[in-house]
């Protein structure tokens, strides 16, 4: 009876060990997610996430892949600038990158939607919105109804133009202009260079689109839910893995100061240990370590 249980202990760890080396085998399918604010701050997440996967994916023995959920409305140049440079990270490393729309990938959102290799949308995502805009108030003219004068010091022609506090000139309207429309044709290259399948001068224009009108004009490739787009991976075999990355919660002693550099422990704690060292000189503690 001995020997038979050994046997079978046997076959079940050979089926394990087999069914182990499978999946190391099969193609990985690693899945993030960017749902961006206007400045972008979820890049700090994002970047870490592509570090971890680009060191641990296989991009020719396993032909491993990226899939990015998308959705986000825009907003800075800078933020979301660096957002696609970080999508960028994954196609110089060969890992094919599809990414999902499921509402919306408008203006800095569709800069970072162009990168992949394949763009699929839900039918009524919304996507475009390819262009640049700034604005703000001015109040030069009810400061000056007030009696009150705003002085601004500069050293550049243009160091200031267009401000709130200072009368509109229309030299100063003309220099923002051509900044924006710099800009602009920075992301109308990003965008042909990374998808030139698409006509850059139709849809530049600020516009957006829902899904089928986005694919007629070659802004999306596939018009599909990103629950299908996993389900077929795994119908073809893939390993697919969820991918977040957290911060660690900082500990108790922490919180109090505790566990730094020598001299740096903050006052609450040098309370905390002064409170304990009184209590075991007058025998009211029962041993507290730290």
């Amino acid at each position: 009876a001995g020997e038979s249980l050994g046997g079978r202990l046997d076959a079940l760890n050979a089926l394990v060990d087999a069914a182990t080396e499978a999946a190391s085998k099969s193609k990985h399918v690693y899945v993030l997610k960017f749902f961006g604010d206007v400045t972008a701050s979820q890049v700090a997440q994002l970047r870490q996430e592509i570090t971890a996967v680009l060191t641990s994916a296989e991009a020719e023995e396993r032909a491993d892949e990226v899939v990015l959920v998308l959705n986000t409305g825009g907003g800075t140049v800078t933020g979301y600038g660096l957002a696609a440079s970080q999508l960028l990270r994954l196609k110089e490393a060969g890992l094919p990158l599809t990414i999902c729309v499921e509402q919306v990938a408008a203006s800095g959102g569709y800069m970072m939607a162009c990168v992949a290799d394949r763009l699929v949308a839900s039918p009524f995502a919304v996507l475009g919105s390819i262009g640049v805009i700034t604005e703000q108030p001015n109040v030069y003219e009810r400061l000056k109804r007030e009696g009150i004068s705003f002085s601004t010091i500069t050293a550049g022609k243009y160091k200031r133009t267009l401000t709130p506090t200072k009368k509109v000139d229309p030299l100063d309207e003309k220099k923002l202009k051509s900044d924006i429309e710099q800009v602009l044709k920075l992301f109308k290259g990003f965008v042909a260079q990374n998808r030139p399948s698409l006509d850059i001068d139709k849809i530049a224009t600020g516009e957006t689109w829902f899904g089928p009108d986005a694919l007629e004009r070659n802004m999306v490739d596939k018009l599909a839910t990103v629950d299908e787009v996993l389900l077929d991976y795994v119908d073809k075999g893939a390993q697919v893995f969820g991918l977040k990355y957290t911060e660690k919660p900082p500990s108790p002693l922490a919180a109090l100061g505790i566990g730094g550099s020598a001299g740096e422990a903050a006052p609450l704690a040098q309370l905390a240990l002064s409170w304990l060292l009184a209590r075991g000189r007058d025998g009211g503690g029962e041993g507290a370590a730290l």
